[in-house]
């Protein structure tokens, strides 16, 4: 039986790339374009970097990219615009004119990992054709109308506070009722702003203002979201509660810890994955969507 319920959603198709929500799960590939992302800041921060990376997870099986500029962890320093364009921007645009490797880059679907407009104007000017932005498009009050105007998709991710201050911000009385409630208002206003229900996607957003105890329970208690009918995206790779469990301090030692979250989530029917390790990924996919997504 196929645990999602969303069989009545019309496919996502970008760059003529078919999301069959239900009937697989989707690896979005991480593509930080930062010095300072908690597990991979400063390896791909260059436009050659960025280009090998995104041959490699696309060869490994990604589906989409998701490329950011501002890095989202803990204790995170603010960027300004000029910044954040300046290392999103001219990735896209290379992204979309490679020519000379071996896997066709340029038909590829990008996400562009953003809380800003303006961002996301550019970013979809330049060729990309997603937003995702963590805040549920709560810091900049033109990020609707624009995603809107613009015709693309948007992620909409439950947080609180900044990346500075979200860890400060733990306080729930009912986890999975207060995420729900957030999400769903979020979704009434991208509705209200002119965005279509089936370019609307959801994500909890474990490791943002959530405490470690409340990551697992988010991923024990994910199926209680599928109500809301959109697709849900799930991003645990390598965070810190994962070290928690393992007591592994290095993030990217915490691939097969990652592993067990991945299929977790999709057992309760994560429909995407971001993640950083695609090729390992790709498999635990295969396997968990051979279990529970029968038709």
């Amino acid at each position: 039986m196929i645990l999602s319920n969303l069989q009545g959603l019309k496919p996502l198709v970008l760059r003529e790339k078919v999301f069959n929500w239900g009937q697989q799960t989707y690896l979005m590939a991480v593509l930080n374009v930062t010095p300072d992302s908690f597990s991979d800041g400063g390896q791909f921060n260059s436009l050659a970097a960025a280009l090998d990376r995104a041959q490699t997870v696309v060869q490994a099986g990604a589906h989409l990219l998701d490329i950011g500029g501002q890095s989202t962890r803990p204790q995170a320093e603010d960027i300004s615009l000029e910044e954040e364009l300046v290392r999103v921007i001219p990735v896209i645009e290379a992204v979309r004119s490679a020519a000379d490797r071996s896997v066709d880059l340029a038909s590829v679907p990008i996400s562009v990992d953003t809380t800003r407009a303006a961002v996301a104007r550019a970013a979809v000017a330049a060729g990309a054709d997603l937003i995702n932005d963590i805040s549920g498009a709560t810091y900049d009050q033109s990020m609707l109308s624009t995603v809107a105007e613009l015709g693309v998709p948007i992620v909409l991710m439950h947080m609180r506070g900044t990346p500075k201050t979200m860890q400060q911000l733990t306080t729930y009385t009912d986890l999975l009722g207060e995420i729900y409630d957030f999400l769903a208002n979020r979704v009434e206003a991208a509705l209200a702003a002119g965005i279509a229900s089936d370019r609307i996607i959801l994500d909890p957003g474990i490791g943002f203002a959530k405490t470690y105890a409340q990551n697992l329970e988010i991923l024990r208690q994910l199926s209680t979201l599928r109500s809301m009918g959109c697709p849900l995206l799930v991003g645990t790779s390598r965070k810190s509660f994962i070290g928690h469990i393992l007591q592994q301090p290095d993030p990217q030692q915490r691939v097969w810890g990652t592993a067990a979250t991945c299929c977790a989530a999709i057992a309760a029917g994560a429909d995407l994955v971001r993640v950083h390790d695609v090729a390992e990924m790709r498999d635990v996919c295969q396997v968990a969507d051979a279990i529970w997504r029968q038709a």
